[in-house]
């Protein structure tokens, strides 16, 4: 499973087929029927990447993308959510993350076994609590984030709330790219065994990218700095 999170990674584009010839010609002896048990245990979907998390609930309402032609160019203006799949010796946890989108920092985090909507939440509220709301909230149309719990959050704090189109992974990029950085600075370094380890090792990797990682987009700077600068001069 670790193997194939890695190389979804580099191509989310191979199906079970392809994952299975590569695995092949990598020198693992797997047939197709292992690989689509553990890319559907792991949520995993050719194109759009998402661990179970992108699959929408039966009459929970979606709502409109609004930031096409949006200039983002203030801290909180739009903050943006997802959850990613977290590969352990023995099992898998997942995480979710809520981002300043103008600034790329990290603003909460939760680790959790299960993905009903509870931890997202939690993460929400913490944000909210620290930082104040921002005007609008992005995510992906899965379950946790069109869950009545998520929406009603968000509404009670005056946010406006805006979803990906269905299968736009690119809609919600950054976060996309978060993910990315963590799993090859952090996770794919290491084999947790416990929990314990893994939100020990989330949480230092986290503090690392706020406050010391240099940025590209931030013109070298770590995401903490320039939020907290912009957010002076706003």
């Amino acid at each position: 499973m670790r193997r194939i999170d890695e190389q979804f990674l580099e191509t989310p584009f191979f199906g079970v087929r392809q994952m299975t010839w590569h695995l092949r010609n990598d020198g693992h002896l797997v047939n197709e029927k292992r690989i689509r048990r553990l890319m559907r245990l792991m949520g995993l979907m050719p194109i759009y990447q998402k661990p179970h998390t992108s699959r929408q609930a039966k009459g929970h309402k979606t709502y409109p993308y609004l930031l096409r032609g949006l200039w983002v160019d203030r801290p909180n203006q739009v903050w943006c959510s997802d959850i990613t799949y977290l590969p352990m010796r023995r099992g898998f946890l997942y995480l979710v993350a809520i981002m300043d989108w103008h600034t790329r920092k990290v603003l909460s985090w939760r680790i959790s076994n299960s993905l009903e909507a509870d931890f997202c939440v939690e993460a929400l509220t913490e944000a909210i609590q620290k930082f104040g709301p921002p005007e609008i909230m992005n995510t992906d149309q899965g379950s946790q984030f069109t869950s009545f719990v998520w929406t009603d959050r968000l509404r009670r704090s005056g946010v406006r709330i805006s979803m990906d189109g269905k299968g736009r992974f690119l809609d919600n990029i950054f976060i996309e790219r978060l993910w990315r950085t963590l799993k090859y600075e952090c996770v794919y370094l290491h084999a947790w065994e416990t929990g314990s380890e893994t939100k020990a090792a989330i949480r230092k990797w986290m503090t690392f990218y706020n406050h010391q990682r240099p940025h590209s987009a931030l013109c070298g700077k770590p995401p903490a700095l320039v939020y907290w600068q912009r957010n002076d001069i706003n």
